[in-house]
């Protein structure tokens, strides 16, 4: 899975002399908490948040009227408050390593760049999105958290003893744990009872049950 394929193309942007007030409305209505900003030649030069929106304001807003609060705010333009030091990503970049970029430096989106032109956005929203999708929170079936040795061959057996019960793995991940020797696997199983399913996973030397939960179907 790569950025190009999880971003929203052809983001909304913002120009240079907006009105602050005007980035925040368009903001609101669109539903979007990043702003590319764009010069005269459609170059990303910066970038409005939420945070920077807030930041426009004075800490404390109690020592000033709402006139003069609305006043501050009319005369502010976008490229008073952008981010202007940008941290961007390309179309072909993995999502995984987009999410380590994000994660690392504590950002909340990447504009997506091909060569010099802005063509996309990818925001922690579409990491979420993608984390649904990949532990099928909307699947039904009987979720299972499983710690198991990490070495060869050990996916492969637990696979194996679902599938000779005519079980199907609708979703399976696996993630490290604290022990470097030992690694967590959580997937859902449906067409196998919950019973036969506990007894199958449980005849598995060396892999331990820790959790076992029927999910319903959460579509929205």
């Amino acid at each position: 899975m790569l950025v190009k394929d999880q971003m929203t193309p052809d983001p909304i942007c913002g120009y240079l002399n907006m009105p602050v007030v005007e980035a925040q409305r368009v903001m609101e209505e669109n539903h979007i908490r990043h702003l590319p900003i764009l010069d005269e030649d459609k170059k990303l030069v910066g970038l409005v948040t939420l945070r920077s929106l807030m930041n426009a304001v004075p800490s404390d807003v109690s020592q000033f009227s709402p006139f003069v609060v609305n006043y501050i705010l009319s005369k502010l333009q976008v490229h008073n408050i952008m981010v202007r030091e940008l941290i961007s990503t390309t179309p072909d970049t993995t999502i995984e390593e987009a999410a380590r970029v994000m994660a690392d430096r504590k950002i909340g989106c990447l504009p997506v760049m091909q060569g010099e032109e802005l063509i996309g956005i990818i925001s922690d929203n579409d990491l979420f999105k993608i984390m649904v999708e990949l532990l099928g929170s909307r699947r039904e079936g009987i979720r299972v958290t499983v710690e198991q040795p990490d070495r060869a061959g050990e996916v492969a057996r637990l696979t194996k003893a679902i599938a000779d019960q005519d079980g199907y793995l609708s979703v399976f991940v696996t993630y490290p744990t604290d022990d470097p020797k030992i690694w967590s696997s959580v997937f859902k199983v449906i067409n196998v009872p919950d019973d036969v399913l506990v007894e199958t996973i449980s005849k598995l030397p060396d892999i331990e049950i820790k959790d076992v939960r029927r999910v319903k179907s959460n579509m929205v």
